[in-house]
């Protein structure tokens, strides 16, 4: 099995990062591993590069990462972007103005690289986490003035939303070429995130990309995920699994691996790999817990 399996990729916010803590022990060891198998390690998250990088290490054991849902793909030995989509400033405009009306809280993230940066509308309803992210990134925050501020190219929008989910089967109707990713906020796990991207934006869509870029077949992938942003991911894996801590919606579609906080993403490799298919001998990753 183990010759078979060239690319592993992980989400990782809940999947391979508890929420609170750094990757465990095990779970870094087997990243150390599978590059001594010299399998292409992966990790495709739903955030910007700059919250990214704010978390990972510069040498930590990847070989590229997927940003922003699959809309931005590093190399991640030379910091390389080789990848980047965005959203055209007309059809920004024509979305800003749809939500708007709707009366949600949203902000525009400028193209990739700088898409920690933003425009943002709110609707002075109560929206807790709306306000937790603007005060998070204040400094890279700027409020839409007026109508033509939504006037710009943009790598996504992002609507914060408290409560249930509703009116975005207009902007589906109307808008062919984009795609609204839901997942669950990273700040307070319970509001829903709807991310509007280019059509072809997804996690699965930037591994198809990469593997495509790396002369790899997804049939030869391991992919561990943990909310409704990796069902693209899951769908696109030949081995597809969740963590435990997933809702239970994924966990009844898809092959169940440990908690986060068990070591999950570790134990996912080995169910495919064997535990013996991976070398754990790396000086480095005993060293870093030492």
């Amino acid at each position: 099995m183990a010759d078979k399996i060239k690319i592993v990729v992980t989400d990782l916010d809940g999947t391979l990062l508890p929420s609170r803590g750094e990757v465990s022990k095990k779970n870094y060891e087997c990243l150390e591993g599978l590059g001594q198998e010299q399998i292409i390690r992966v990790i495709a998250t739903g955030r910007t590069l700059y919250s990214a990088l704010a978390v990972l290490p510069e040498d930590f054991p990847i070989d590229y990462l997927i940003f922003s849902s699959g809309a931005g793909i590093m190399k991640w030995e030379n910091k390389e972007l080789i990848y980047s989509q965005q959203l055209e400033a007309g059809e920004v405009y024509e979305l800003a103005e749809i939500l708007m009306k709707q009366e949600v809280d949203f902000m525009i993230l400028d193209p990739i690289p700088l898409n920690h940066q933003f425009w943002y509308y709110q609707s002075g309803k109560k929206n807790p986490d709306f306000d937790r992210r603007l005060s998070l990134y204040k400094q890279f925050a700027t409020p839409i003035g007026k109508m033509e501020d939504s006037r710009r190219d943009a790598c996504q929008i992002l609507v914060i939303l408290p409560n249930k989910v509703d009116g975005f089967e207009e902007l589906k109707t109307k808008f062919q070429d984009i795609k609204i990713i839901r997942a669950t906020s990273p700040l307070d796990h319970e509001s829903i995130w709807m991310e509007i991207f280019p059509i072809h934006i997804s996690k699965g869509f930037g591994c198809q990309w990469l593997c495509n870029h790396l002369e790899v077949s997804r049939e030869e992938s391991i992919v561990v995920g943990n909310d409704y942003n990796d069902i693209d991911l899951l769908e696109w894996g030949k081995y597809a699994f969740v963590v435990e801590n997933a809702p239970q919606e994924l966990k009844l579609k898809y092959p169940l691996t440990k908690n986060v906080i068990n070591d999950g993403f570790a134990y996912a490799v080995e169910k495919v790999l064997g535990k013996d298919s991976i070398r754990l001998t790396s000086q480095q990753a005993r060293d870093r817990y030492l």
